[in-house]
């Protein structure tokens, strides 16, 4: 049986030398080459051909996120398994739509990184099992619980947009800059993993910000302007 081939790409010598020893211990499984940062991570892929990448996220130069979105495009047969000391589940969703097929932490051990890359050279898509607590628990939060996580400004600013007030218009009533409230309405949508003016209002009508008819007036409004839009470039 031919061994999974695996090449580590972390800014990082020590830490590319634990996990190599770690993979050291996994019969089937043999490193053929490193990499410090996400230049020679693709100049390596393109020499070596591996079966799998183990990625770090945070590196110098292009990101983690840079390298993997092109290892998708331009290898899409190499599975990538990002290995990373950040575990909050915003960083794994973002990894899995880029393209990773695995995402675990740097503190796993042998056994279980054996088992993410047997996992993803089968097809499927492995997290480890504490990364998709935190997830599965983030997707069950109440609306009031989200709304924690906002300031009195950003509370206000959701409400307006919910009630279809342009940019402009919102800074303008609360006497702020235009700058000022596009740095709240970009902390808010990041913060309640929201990005579309329709999914701000169903959050709004859901934590009880706004009212339901204040609500439906502003969508059939985003999608006449949406579809005016259309006609125009048609």
């Amino acid at each position: 049986m031919n061994s999974t081939r695996v090449i580590l790409v972390d800014d990082h010598a020590l830490v590319r030398a634990g996990i190599r020893a770690l993979i050291g211990m996994i019969d089937s499984i043999e490193v053929v080459a490193e990499a410090g940062d996400g230049s020679e991570a693709l100049r390596q892929i393109e020499k070596s051909s591996p079966d799998v990448v183990l990625l770090d996220i945070t590196m110098p130069g292009m990101s983690g996120f840079e390298v993997l979105k092109q290892i998708s495009a331009r290898f899409p047969e190499v599975r990538v398994i990002v290995l990373t000391m950040h575990e909050a589940r915003e960083y794994a969703i973002q990894a899995l739509r880029a393209g990773a097929a695995g995402f675990i932490s740097k503190s796993a051990a042998a056994a279980e990184l054996k088992q993410a890359i047997e996992t993803v050279m089968q097809g499927k898509t492995y997290v480890s099992a504490e990364t998709a607590q935190r997830t599965l628990a983030s997707q069950t939060d109440e609306p009031q619980a989200l709304l924690q996580k906002l300031t009195a400004r950003q509370k206000q600013i959701l409400v307006m947009i919910a009630e279809g007030q342009s940019t402009k218009q919102i800074a303008g009533n609360l006497n702020i800059s235009v700058k000022t409230v596009e740095t709240h309405r970009a902390q808010l949508t990041e913060r309640l993993n929201i990005h579309e003016v329709a999914g701000l209002v169903r959050f709004a009508i859901r934590s009880g910000l706004v009212k339901v008819v204040v609500a439906i007036v502003q969508v059939l409004i985003s999608g006449l302007i949406c579809e005016a839009n259309l006609r125009q470039m048609s």
